[in-house]
């Protein structure tokens, strides 16, 4: 045994373990190497155990982070790189391209960097230490006061749990599949290839955390829902009978029928309940979700393509096979031990929502969430591509005003493939490629510039552009992989995944718990209490009124837009209406497109093609009166946050309360991180409630047209498309109120957000106050040993941060 080993252990307070230790030889190498059972054969006793594990954890960590920082101070002294890439040869000088060199140049990227790229898991595992002290902690405090109780909700509500949405979205053949495949490392886990078949259900993909299998949860809609969709198929192919059967709808209908019944369908509809068709999924008549596990990638594939494509090519092989993808309502993938997906969910998506009202309500719900949207298309035109556009611009106000998106990726794909290629030699391609990249990548955000639906809710810089190819990635004949673009998308998905943020939110706040307890132990502030709790509930009024004021000016905001937006309205639908109605004025289709309008709501999704909505052609004077204003108040992509950042300025000061009050240190931390951690926790609800706000205006407009619907839908046989017509007519003129009750119904819900939010901040700086300042903590335990152990976690995590932006600014 070594003097470092006896110092640790004296300076642990473990003294009477040194003879142990000096008998087993552990000297300073050994020390660090020790596993659970050599550490529970050399001390005997519970309590030191587990002290000596926690104490050997950190000593680990400060060396790690003392070996990084040596690094960084290497880099600092010692700046030959640039020199060593400016030596670099020119490609006129060796031939080499581009691509080449940057290969060159990144073996000799610094140390350091390699370092930090080496170390994924430094921020969980002081995540995981940090909350085995709290669990600790949490089991030593009792429930005999209200500060113990109070300390304890406030550990429990340490735990958060992030998860990015990344919503893909892409016609069929656009090498959506593939190119997820690509990203996430998994060759062949999303079926592709056939340009006969689609994806026609939800897919997410995630990490599987409880596995080390492939697995798939396939959620059906209820046996309710297919028996309507039953009726309405029956219904609709009996009108049908001596009708053009080209269109649309009745390819749909005979799709989903086909699929799941083959060829019976067509002889009766009488049985189709029956349970000899569901064999293979008793889950679906169950009501429960059935688990597909498999233990590759490849196998599991094969098991789920069934319930999540349709496949319109009958030849060999497909006679007699059952698609069960008409019953499913979502599949979700978990893969195992995927650095891409540990905090991010992918979702393949369909691009128009769905007919089935569940399918459809969770594949808003989806889509609104998303912190990113995906738009895949073919490079090959993919700046004039209607139906990608299309689908953008149909989403633009759900994932924008409506929704969480920060930023839309439109992904280019298939970037390699060239015309008339054969006789270039593998330079001459590689160069046609990275000049056609160029131009599309220009093309794109040129026609992005020119989308004012799209402009309304997304700036330049939400905007961004790829040029990918998924058979070069894997491949690498003519590109190196950066230059596939697959892995920026790959580095995106890392980002979104950082573990770091969670982490120093986690550890701050429980550095702040902490700091309570031991402050509220120490007792130094007790003739002062009343002095400083007065002036702390003094500035939180103040600061509390400065958000009332920015809230009321808000509100005026709306109401002179949203008064606006009425006026126009009132002048506007009429022509709105009749151009909707009467578009096709000698009858011909139209009368059945409005047939479907009127039995789903105002809303038809044909399965190709643009959504026509009604309710958005009423709604729609009153949604652009808004949207600016909207916008600015509740920005997706803006640090300030809501209110003008309002909010995230709110502050009680306690930085310059401690020099006044020094003896309060440790409370005023404790402030300090309620503050940001209620200032966060705000900003999530504002994001989901504003949702809420904004679908208030098409929501009001969608209930109070319901009834003029149903009505339009009961009409059948001779002179239906004028019966239609004049139901709908006669049924908006009489409810021309509806665009008052519309804004009305969106000034409540903005008014009950704000008090809401007000009395939430109120209640809980409040109580934080009061527990920090008006509560005996003589009854709370000693955790300066655990209050030290944090702090030194927060700053190796401060540090951890200098030293990557000291990287970012060496190695650019």
């Amino acid at each position: 045994m070594d003097d470092f080993v006896r110092n640790k252990l004296l300076e642990w307070g473990l003294s009477e373990w040194v003879e142990k230790f000096k008998d087993e030889q552990i000297d300073a190498e050994s020390l660090c190497e020790l596993d659970d059972r050599e550490i529970d054969n050399l001390i005997t006793k519970a309590g030191p155990r587990v002290k000596f594990k926690k104490k050997l954890k950190l000593l680990k960590l400060e060396q790690e982070h003392e070996e990084a920082a040596g690094l960084v101070q290497c880099e600092q002294e010692h700046e030959e790189v640039p020199d060593v890439v400016q030596v670099l040869p020119s490609t006129s000088d060796t031939g080499k391209r581009k691509s080449d060199l940057q290969s060159d140049a990144s073996r000799l990227q610094s140390p350091a960097k390699r370092q930090r790229q080496s170390m994924p898991g430094f921020a969980e595992s002081i995540l995981s230490d940090v909350k085995n002290i709290m669990t600790f902690v949490h089991a030593r405090l009792n429930d005999q006061d209200k500060l113990s109780a109070f300390l304890k909700k406030k550990i429990s509500d340490l735990e958060t749990d992030k998860r990015e949405l990344v919503g893909v979205f892409g016609k069929t053949g656009a090498g959506k599949s593939s190119l997820i495949n690509a990203i996430i490392k998994e060759k062949n886990l999303l079926p592709s290839g056939s340009i006969n078949a689609c994806t026609s259900v939800m897919i997410k993909l995630e990490a599987n955390t409880h596995s080390s299998e492939y697995e798939a949860e396939i959620e059906f809609i209820t046996k309710e829902e297919w028996n309507d969709e039953l009726w309405s198929f029956r219904q609709f192919l009996r009108n049908k009978k001596n009708q053009d059967k080209e269109d649309e709808d009745y390819h749909d209908a005979v799709e989903k029928l086909s699929a799941l019944y083959g060829e019976d369908w067509r002889r009766s509809f009488e049985n189709l309940m029956d349970r000899k068709y569901f064999k293979e999924i008793p889950e679906f008549l169950e009501s429960r979700r059935k688990i597909l596990t498999c233990e590759s990638a490849n196998e599991l594939s094969a098991e789920f393509v069934k319930y999540t494509r349709s496949d319109s090519k009958q030849g060999e092989g497909n006679e007699g096979k059952k698609w069960f993808w008409p019953l499913v309502k979502c599949v979700t993938v978990r893969v195992p031990t995927n650095p891409f997906l540990q905090h991010v969910t992918l979702v393949d998506l369909p691009g128009n929502g769905d007919c089935n009202k569940s399918r459809d309500q969770m594949w808003k719900g989806i889509v609104g969430d998303c912190s990113t949207v995906w738009i895949v298309t073919e490079i090959n035109r993919a700046a004039s591509e209607k139906e990608a556009w299309d689908i953008l611009e149909s989403v633009s106000s759900l994932i924008g005003n409506g929704g969480e998106c920060q930023q839309i990726h439109f992904i280019c794909t298939k970037s390699d493939l060239l015309d008339d290629s054969d006789d270039l030699s593998s330079a001459d391609i590689h160069d046609r490629i990275v000049k056609r990249n160029m131009q599309a990548k220009d093309g794109v955000k040129k026609a992005f510039n020119k989308r004012t639906r799209i402009k309304k809710h997304f700036t330049d810089d939400s905007f961004k552009v790829f040029t990918v190819s998924s058979r070069e990635f894997l491949k690498g004949k003519h590109l190196s992989p950066q230059e596939t673009e697959i892995t920026k998308l790959q580095g995106f998905l890392q980002e979104l995944n950082d573990c770091h943020s969670e982490t120093v939110n986690y550890v701050n706040g429980a550095y702040g718990i902490l700091s309570l307890i031991q402050g509220a132990n120490s007792r130094g502030v007790d003739s002062k209490k009343g002095e400083v709790c007065a002036e702390l509930e003094r500035i939180m009024n103040l600061q509390l009124e400065n958000v009332r004021k920015e809230m009321e000016e808000t509100y005026m905001a709306f109401e002179k837009c949203l008064n606006d937006g009425v006026e126009k309205s009132k002048r506007s639908y009429g022509e709105k209406l009749k151009n909707f109605l009467y578009r096709g004025k000698k009858g011909g289709a139209f009368h059945r497109v409005l047939k479907c309008v009127v039995e789903n709501g105002g809303v038809h999704k044909p399965k190709n093609g643009t959504l026509i909505n009604l309710n958005m052609k009423l709604a729609s004077g009153l949604i652009d009166s808004i949207d600016e204003e909207f916008r600015k108040t509740f920005p997706n992509d803006s640090e300030r946050g809501a209110f003008s950042g309002v909010i995230n300025e709110f502050s009680l000061n306690t930085d310059s309360l401690t020099e006044k009050y020094k003896s309060a240190e440790l409370q005023f931390r404790f402030l300090k991180t309620e503050e940001e951690k209620i200032k966060a926790k705000l900003n999530r609800m504002m994001r989901k409630q504003k949702k809420r706000v904004y679908s208030s205006l098409i929501e009001t407009i969608e209930d109070i047209m319901e009834e003029g619907y149903k009505k339009a839908a009961e009409f059948e046989g001779e002179g239906v498309l004028y019966n239609m017509r004049e139901t709908i007519e006669n049924h908006v003129h009489s409810k021309k109120d509806m665009f008052e009750l519309a804004k009305n119904t969106m000034l409540e819900k903005l008014h009950s957000l704000m008090v809401n939010i007000l009395e939430i901040l109120k209640k809980i700086m409040k109580e934080s106050i009061e527990r920090s300042f008006k509560t005996d903590g003589s009854s709370l335990p000693d955790v300066s040993t655990e209050l030290e152990m944090v702090k030194k976690y927060c700053d190796q995590l401060a540090a951890s941060l200098d030293d990557e932006t000291s990287l970012d600014l060496l190695t650019g």
